[in-house]
């Protein structure tokens, strides 16, 4: 009767009693150990042929594992009655736990209210490829093609992916190129278009990332001029911005634009007097035109009887303004922190 072979079986009948599922599997185990015929009953029944001096030792540890066992058999039987008490009691009029909600992505609420606003002055939304063809994206938008924007160091080309009349097929870079799309989808006037869509460019820093997102305005009728371009703009900036908020343009030349624009804001920091973040009290928001009239003949207009305006923007860089957050890349980090704030 070797007191290690005794510590191994109190051992595996503690673990047997433990890994139970109900109260039958507890009666078995029960009766294996302590029953009539059960291994610590046996072991009882041999102590008297044992020597006086294993008697007492042997005896005491058989008697102690005998109790802990039913310690333990006793202890798993409440368990199970507690377990069937909870489960049979319910409640119906206690509130249920609701699932943590959710919210939309800080881009995607940006999306939503640039659309609308721009919904209440007519403007109607599309969306056109990520994939684009070079003429739509460079060529019919009067970008030669000699001309920086449209190196491989700037843009993203796709190999052995090439139209016959329109090109070689790049990545998106800007939402421009859904201006000749509209105009030959609608084939008709006026023209209202906000295009919001991804684009990509060589660039990383902290104002820059490789993908990003973009909303194109466009605007063709009869007697579209700068003011109705300017108008527009303000609209935007005091409604997204604030009604404190100011908007100015300044020359600046874009190939498929002219007269060309900059468009500033004033500073959110500063309110416009000047300060480290913008200098002279404005922020750089993004381009602005009139169309050029290659670009109204590429898409089968007539430039003396027709004129129109466009504009487009960085998504990331309005809502960064208005927020103030300082790099990009934390709105495609995933990063709950920060995205929970908004």
């Amino acid at each position: 009767m070797d007191t290690n072979r005794l510590q191994n079986l109190k051992n595996q009948a503690i673990s047997s009693i433990l890994e139970t599922k109900n109260e039958q599997e507890l009666e078995e185990l029960r009766i294996e150990y302590l029953g009539r015929h059960g291994q610590i009953t046996q072991l009882l029944k041999k102590i008297p042929s044992l020597s006086p001096e294993q008697k007492k030792d042997k005896g005491n540890l058989i008697n102690e594992i005998k109790k802990i066992i039913e310690e333990a058999i006793i202890s798993q039987k409440k368990n199970f009655q507690q377990k069937d008490n909870q489960e049979e009691w319910f409640d119906i009029t206690i509130p249920g736990e609701k699932p943590v909600k959710g919210h939309l992505h800080l881009i995607t609420q940006a999306i939503e209210e640039i659309t609308d606003i721009f919904k209440k002055i007519g403007f109607y939304r599309v969306a056109y490829p990520e994939v684009e063809w070079d003429w739509y994206a460079f060529e019919g938008l009067n970008i030669p093609k000699n001309h920086p924007a449209r190196d491989e160091l700037e843009t993203f080309f796709i190999q052995n992916l090439k139209h016959p009349k329109y090109g070689e097929a790049v990545l998106t870079p800007h939402t421009s190129s859904g201006q000749l799309r509209e105009i030959q989808r609608l084939g008709k006037l006026p023209v209202r278009m906000l295009n919001v869509a991804k684009c990509y460019r060589r660039q990383v820093d902290i104002s820059h990332a490789p993908m990003f997102y973009q909303f194109e305005g466009l605007v063709i009728d009869q007697g579209i001029n700068i003011t109705h371009l300017k108008g527009t703009l303000d609209f935007f900036v005091k409604q997204y911005f604030g009604p404190q908020r100011e908007a100015r343009v300044r020359p600046f030349h874009f190939q498929f634009t002219e007269p060309s624009f900059e468009v500033d804001v004033s500073c959110i920091v500063c309110g416009g007097r000047g300060c480290r973040v913008c200098k002279q009290g404005w922020m750089e928001l993004g381009g602005a035109g009139m169309v050029h009239p290659t670009v109204l003949k590429n898409g089968g207009l007539d430039p003396t009887k027709y004129t129109g305006f466009a504009f487009g923007w960085g998504v990331e860089r309005v809502l960064m303004m208005k927020y103030k957050i300082d790099d990009i890349r934390l709105l495609f980090s995933g990063d709950l922190r920060f995205l929970e704030q908004f």
